[in-house]
């Protein structure tokens, strides 16, 4: 494939910082390599998994041959259309929010004097996502001694994928398209146009009012953001209750706090439909038992994600799927599809879909394809330890088991909640609404998992999942000391309160006795 063969990506709009995130992740200049003779690993999709396979084989040192595959841009959604772009928006609309508390810290700013500059921040958002690019860059792995090429990877035989004009032959390859924005059914919302993701990040100008579809973690970040950054926003979501799929009391709170930010939150919605009228786009939708009508400038929709299986010539390859709505390419415990030389990682198979989970999934992948033909014990999905995190304000963290699921594997579970009202420094810092929930096996200290909800409890979660990883239980944890005062103390007050527990009415005697006789 020739350069002028190669599709010319933009990224709207093609200002300086996009110009140069380009010619990182997809450089209009490239020139796909000659393919070698046989590849130990082809990997389709240059996202986070597909990322992580290709430098991690490349990187070992042991002259394997391994190429990378992508269709638009290396980084896949993290880098462009996800984690980046979005961290970086909402670290602006923190600042907000920072703003609108400040009365009750004794600050006292002026609320009509708040001057969003919405233009800068998305433009700052794409300075930082630019800067951070490099890391992606085709030239990058390229150094690492990966065959990068740029085009629609397909499957054309049973051990070769077909690139534009090239052929290239391999040993194992690895599925690692990724997933994208779902389509919604809604009667007109195609015509009228909107938002997901994968635009929203391309404005430049501020919607004043914005209609958010869906409230799970996506639309909740967004609408809160965009809240923040000035926009009349209302959130859509078909359920009772927002991040349904959360802790039930900590999605309480972050739904109180969007309440109490302006934003028109509707539950048990069902959109009806969505037609263009000369103020804007309107959306009729029905909410327990009532019709009414919503007119808004622009509708972004964070409602599910749909894999990415077309194109890719799977039945051709023995490779079983299913191109519904979160589900995707069929692999058992060890990432290994119905065809056994071929693997997959990320959101194209995967239930969780975060960057790190595909990060972690891609390190199984490597171990699986490379070493376990020689002896090597193979590693499964199931035994990672996940943590996740929504990040609102507060955010929510949470890993392990939630306490319903516990019990639905027949595990009896004790639940410990510390509220940060009980916490020292989160008084201080006037974030009391939080707290910790920590759930362990039912007379024993193993603890089965655990939800933050904080400011920054993504920044915490990590200390109990690394317990859980290293098998370490709450008696032990109560040992470890924290510096005083931090939010992360309520930790240690949740291990001191199972300490206590083990102080049964005889041992109490009993140390009574002996303190007296001291």
């Amino acid at each position: 494939m020739s350069n002028s063969d190669l599709e010319r990506v933009t990224v709207r709009p093609m200002d300086e910082y996009n110009q140069k995130l380009v010619s990182y992740v997809h450089p209009p200049n490239w020139v796909n390599p000659q393919p070698a003779d046989v590849y130990d690993l082809v990997v389709i999709g240059a996202g986070t998994a597909g990322l992580v396979v290709a430098a991690g084989a490349a990187g070992l040192d042991l002259g394997l041959k391994v190429a990378l595959i992508e269709k638009h841009l290396m980084g896949g959604d993290c880098l462009n259309v996800g984690c980046v772009p979005s961290k970086t928006i909402i670290r602006s609309a923190r600042v907000v929010g920072e703003i609108w508390d400040a009365k009750d810290l004794g600050v006292n700013i002026p609320q009509h004097n708040i001057d969003v500059d919405f233009p800068k921040v998305m433009a700052r958002m794409r300075r930082v996502r630019a800067d951070i690019s490099h890391n992606d860059s085709a030239e990058r792995f390229q150094n690492l001694g990966v065959d990068v090429f740029f085009g629609s990877g397909r499957f054309a035989s049973k051990n070769t994928v077909e690139v534009g004009d090239k052929i290239l032959r391999f040993k194992k390859a690895v599925i690692a398209t990724g997933a994208r924005a779902a389509q919604l059914s809604i009667p007109g919302i195609e015509k009228a146009g909107y938002l997901t993701n994968e635009t929203v990040f391309s404005l430049i100008q501020r919607p004043e009012r914005l209609a958010v579809i869906g409230g799970g973690p996506i639309g909740c970040e967004l609408a809160q953001a965009f809240r923040r950054l000035g926009c009349e926003v209302v959130l859509f979501h078909s359920g009772s209750h927002l991040l349904n799929k959360e802790d039930a009391d900590a999605a309480e709170i972050f739904q109180k706090v969007l309440i109490r930010e302006g934003i028109r939150v509707v539950l048990n919605s069902k959109l009806e439909e969505v037609v263009t009228v000369t103020e804007g786009k309107r959306l009729y939708f029905s909410s327990n038992g009532h019709r009414d009508s919503v007119t808004v400038d622009e509708i972004l929709v964070g409602a599910g994600r749909s894999p990415n299986v077309e194109g890719l010539n799977l039945e051709s390859v023995g490779v079983e799927y299913d191109n519904r709505q979160g589900v995707g390419v069929k692999v058992n415990d060890y990432l290994q599809t119905t065809n056994p030389k071929i693997y997959a990682a990320g959101d194209i198979c995967m239930n969780w879909k975060f960057t790190h989970a595909a990060d972690a999934a891609a390190r199984i992948v490597i171990k699986n394809t490379l070493f376990s033909p020689f002896g090597f014990g193979r590693s499964k999905l199931s035994n990672l330890v996940m943590p996740w995190v929504t990040y609102t304000d507060p955010e929510i963290a949470h890993v392990g088991l939630y306490e319903h699921e516990a019990q639905k594997l027949g595990i009896e579970v004790t639940t410990i909640k510390i509220a940060f009202s009980s916490v020292d420094r989160a008084i201080a810092d006037g974030e009391e609404s939080g707290f910790l929930k920590i759930h362990h096996k039912k007379g024993s200290d193993e603890i089965l998992g655990a939800t933050i909800v904080a400011s920054n409890a993504g920044e915490m979660i990590s200390l109990v999942t690394t317990a859980m990883v290293n098998k370490i239980g709450l008696s032990k944890l109560s040992s470890v000391i924290h510096p005083y005062p931090t939010q992360a103390e309520a930790i240690k007050k949740a291990a001191d309160a199972y300490r206590r527990t083990l102080l049964t009415s005889n041992t109490k005697k009993l140390l009574g006795f002996l303190t007296k006789l001291s």
